[in-house]
């Protein structure tokens, strides 16, 4: 299963660090945001990686083009042959796909243009800024139980993000995204989606967490797996340190690698 990765925005909440490098590559503990979500999924099994970018895709594509060198301890020998010599390798067991999705498109519309990556198959999706201590596998496991063509990870943050009515049961009856005011369980990202998802995509500036989600919950068929663990995004300066904090402690939840 492929896990997709949304990393194309602006970032103009956390200006401050997003002027120089997209808002992924911000570092925590001398690495990208980016690389720490990797980490974590991977942890889990999944090292199949499609990644949408956007603004500076440029410095991402570096990034992954030069992992290997700069991961590893290498020789190099400019005499004749020039060879290259690799010692104690230490990159991951990744395959990344990075893919420049368009300076302006929207969420949807970055995951409609990776369809042709998907292969017609579930896929996991995340945002390329939030950190979490969600049990990937468990994730999966409830969305096949469910039968859904939409799992979200649902957690309880003060009242910023995408709020979300849970009936009975695990199926989500409405979606709304940012609304004013406190909020109970709110959209957490962290998602499985089946291929159908493609189909409530209209092009390139839907919004992901507007019509299909809010279709797909008047469906019936967008599923909440509570989380009440560890759950962060990093909006602003303020998130960054906080998260730098944690990792510095050396008590951050999702480091479990």
């Amino acid at each position: 299963m492929k896990v997709v990765i949304l990393a194309g925005g602006y970032g103009t909440r956390i200006s401050e660090e997003s002027i120089f490098r997209p808002k992924p590559m911000v570092e925590i503990g001398e690495s990208p945001i980016l690389y720490h979500i990797m980490k974590y999924y991977s942890s889990f099994g999944f090292n199949d990686f499609v990644i949408c970018c956007g603004y500076k895709a440029n410095i991402i594509k570096e990034y992954f083009a030069n992992y290997f060198l700069h991961t590893s301890d290498i020789t190099f020998d400019f005499r004749e042959g020039g060879d290259v010599e690799i010692h104690q390798n230490t990159a991951e067991p990744w395959r990344v796909t990075v893919i420049d999705t368009g300076l302006d498109t929207q969420t949807g519309g970055r995951i409609k243009y990776i369809k042709k990556y998907i292969n017609n198959e579930p896929f996991l999706l995340t945002y390329g800024d939030g950190l979490a201590d969600v049990n990937i596998s468990s994730l999966v496991n409830f969305h096949i139980k469910n039968d859904a063509i939409v799992t979200l990870t649902a957690v309880q943050p003060s009242g910023r993000f995408g709020a979300i009515d849970i009936e009975e049961g695990n199926m989500i009856s409405s979606f709304k995204e940012k609304p004013r005011g406190d909020v109970g369980w709110v959209n957490g990202g962290f998602f499985v989606c089946q291929p159908e998802v493609f189909d409530y995509i209209e092009g390139n500036y839907t919004i992901w967490e507007r019509e299909p989600l809010e279709q797909i919950a008047s469906l019936g068929k967008l599923a909440a797996y509570k989380h009440h663990g560890f759950w962060s995004p990093m909006d602003t300066v303020r998130d960054r340190s906080y998260l730098e904090n944690l990792w510095k402690s050396g008590n951050a939840p999702w480091k479990v690698w």
